[in-house]
């Protein structure tokens, strides 16, 4: 996939779907440039852009998914930026509440693969933590990243989804006490390809800035409590 050099192919993590839209349109506004997201879960992107995916910039749910491909020199290191912190949520079409997981009327929960979604990994350690783990284990069902593991429910697939809350904090959404896992810190950073092109390190600026923080807040993001100042060439 070729692009121009006010383009931006943005390897981005799924729980980004609904304000991905907000986000690139605002930066078409202030800047003239175009981004274009290509959604997932961060360990599958991550393993994209070892094998060469053309993506500019890196958003994953994970740090350390940034940090390992930093150090490796996938992406520029000074470019490395914690750009929000997730939240797990839980949703059902009939409200099922966090207590009532381990009840005959739930068969099926659904969630993000912990192989390589960390929403998947934050799902289970709320999941133990909360000494439901052993008991729920044989009903969870996954999916590739959070955005399947909602539709699972949203489907009757499954009676509910531990996904993000960046998905559902609108829809009727029960927020999971963040206490019950680590935080989810989301980084970013610009690939090789992405350091050669300013609309790359432009779009970065702008998610780390006030407008793309705004927007990041008002759609169930946690504020950033240590901005770093995107570098690059």
């Amino acid at each position: 996939m070729r692009l121009g050099s006010c383009e931006v192919l943005v390897g981005a993590a799924a729980d980004l779907a609904v304000v991905r839209e907000q986000l690139t349109e605002r930066f078409q506004q202030l800047t003239g440039c175009r981004a274009k997201f290509v959604l997932g879960s961060s360990g599958m992107l991550a393993q994209q852009i070892r094998h060469g995916a053309p993506y500019d910039v890196f958003l994953s749910a994970d740090s350390q998914y940034v940090s390992q491909l930093a150090g490796a020199e996938w992406l520029v290191p000074d470019s490395v930026a914690t750009y929000a912190y997730g939240r797990l949520g839980l949703w059902s079409k009939t409200r099922i509440a966090w207590a009532e997981l381990t009840g005959e009327r739930v068969r099926r929960i659904a969630m993000a693969n912990p192989a390589h979604a960390p929403y998947g990994m934050a799902a289970r350690q709320a999941l133990q933590r909360a000494g439901l783990w052993a008991k729920i284990e044989g009903k969870v069902v996954y999916g590739e990243n959070v955005r399947q593991a909602l539709q699972f429910a949203e489907s009757g697939n499954a009676e509910v989804a531990v996904t993000a809350w960046g998905l559902i904090f609108n829809n009727h959404g029960v927020l999971v006490d963040q206490h019950l896992h680590a935080p989810i810190e989301q980084s970013a950073g610009l690939t090789r390809q992405g350091n050669e092109k300013p609309a790359s390190r432009r779009f970065l600026q702008f998610l780390m800035g006030a407008e793309g923080q705004g927007i990041l807040a008002k759609n169930g993001f946690g504020p950033v409590a240590r901005r770093v100042k995107p570098g690059g060439r």
